[in-house]
């Protein structure tokens, strides 16, 4: 059900401006049913996923075989991603960092494993600026939690992201449409420090 939700037109147009600039060897962290596929750029060369969900490989099966460039399944977790040190030039990630159980151990795989000149794209929900509206989010994350797939609702990800010691290069936060709870977003571009 989430990947046909994800699949829709608002979130792909969402996907194709959080992906410009991907390039060279990309690794994409929460690959979902590879609904970011057809927003990859000519100048990627080879897609790493790392995805946790056995199922969605299976739901991404023909998109993966219609893509433009090689995809290749590397592992489960973001939490330990099976590559060698400064070895991807890109991390893409979208609406993945609500999920991940430790994420700022993900995050620091991803500084890891990217390049010193590498970027990591992304584009995700998390915790709205309105006080009101964020003690909300505290107090359903639980509930959203248990029936999302562990998908936080109040992650600050800009905090988190330079926690792990990336370097905010562009940041834009906007609210799409639907429930406020649900709809702040993160969308932006980060360097290695």
């Amino acid at each position: 059900m989430l990947a046909w939700g994800m699949g829709g037109s608002s979130f792909a147009e969402q996907r194709a401006r959080a992906l410009e600039g991907a390039r060279g060897r990309v690794l994409e962290l929460g690959f979902g049913a590879g609904h970011n596929l057809p927003h990859y750029g000519e100048e990627v060369e080879e897609l790493l996923a790392v995805e946790p969900v056995l199922l969605n490989r299976k739901l991404a099966a023909k998109r993966v075989a219609a893509a433009p460039v090689p995809v290749q399944w590397i592992g489960l977790e973001g939490e330990s991603i099976p590559l060698e040190d400064a070895s991807v030039d890109t991390v893409t990630t979208t609406w993945t960092l609500c999920t991940i159980p430790d994420l700022a151990r993900a995050l620091a795989e991803a500084r890891r494993v990217l390049r010193p000149d590498g970027r990591l794209l992304f584009l995700e929900h998390g915790r709205y600026p309105d006080p009101r509206i964020a003690r909300w989010q505290d107090r359903l994350n639980g509930i959203q939690k248990f029936c999302f797939g562990g998908c936080h609702l109040n992650r600050k990800i800009d905090d988190e992201i330079r926690a792990a010691g990336f370097r905010i290069e562009e940041l834009e936060n906007y609210s799409m449409q639907g429930p406020r709870i649900l709809s702040w977003m993160y969308r932006g571009r980060g360097t290695p420090e």
